[in-house]
């Protein structure tokens, strides 16, 4: 078991598998605007974006575009419908999730994601009230990859950032982390850009499948 007493993940593509809703809520929009519905694979690796960069992906149009913020705000709504309907858990991890509870090991989110769409999954799902602490952007003046937010999320769950775990999908989660002094673990499984490298963003660790994290922080 390593040794930590706070895990703290990145949500999207870390913790929760949403890119099945935001699929849904896109193709739905691309094809009341006449265009064709994208690959589900193109729209999973640009979540990792947002929404700004699921709206350049679908419609291929920069943010300063005039009908760029109109376009973004459409589909939230279209998103925020349905936000839950197909999202779930990464495989595995609600036994991470079990271990850290039996064990008293106070678990954690800090993402770029806002709080409209955040608390309204883990609610759905059932997850905010085992969360200790849940950050987003609305919490805090600089999201990631600044460390505020994961500062934060320690703060609260009364940690030193070193005797916490923060697991992410991206190399600013990594980034955060580090900066802000928590052992980082670079989720290869999540919704990783097709020419990122992970061995490039210096995690202390990187977990391939999400059904491995489970053996490396309570068997390892």
């Amino acid at each position: 078991m390593l040794d930590f007493k706070g895990l703290l993940f990145d949500l999207d593509g870390t913790l929760l598998d949403t890119a099945p809703d935001f699929i849904t809520a896109l193709n739905k929009q691309l094809t009341v605007h006449g265009r064709k519905p994208l690959p589900d694979d193109a729209i999973r690796t640009s979540v990792t974006n947002g929404s700004v960069g699921l709206i350049q992906a679908g419609f291929n149009i920069a943010p300063d575009h005039d009908q760029f913020e109109t376009l973004r705000e459409e589909f939230l709504e279209l998103y925020f419908a349905n936000l839950a309907d197909k999202t779930a858990l990464f495989s595995g991890l609600q036994e991470v999730l079990d271990g850290c509870r039996s064990r008293r090991i106070p678990w954690g989110v800090v993402t770029n994601k806002p709080w409209r769409y955040t608390e309204s999954a883990m609610a759905q799902l059932g997850l905010m009230e085992n969360a200790a602490t849940v950050i987003c952007p609305d919490h805090v003046r600089q999201s990631k990859p600044h460390p505020e937010g994961i500062l934060l999320a320690c703060a609260e769950i009364s940690l030193a950032p070193g005797d916490c775990l923060y697991v992410g999908d991206h190399v600013r989660d990594i980034e955060a982390g580090r900066a802000a002094g928590t052992r980082n673990i670079a989720a290869a499984w999540g919704y990783i850009e097709r020419d990122e490298h992970i061995a490039d963003w210096q995690a202390d660790w990187v977990v391939e499948r999400s059904e491995q994290l489970h053996s490396l922080l309570f068997e390892g």
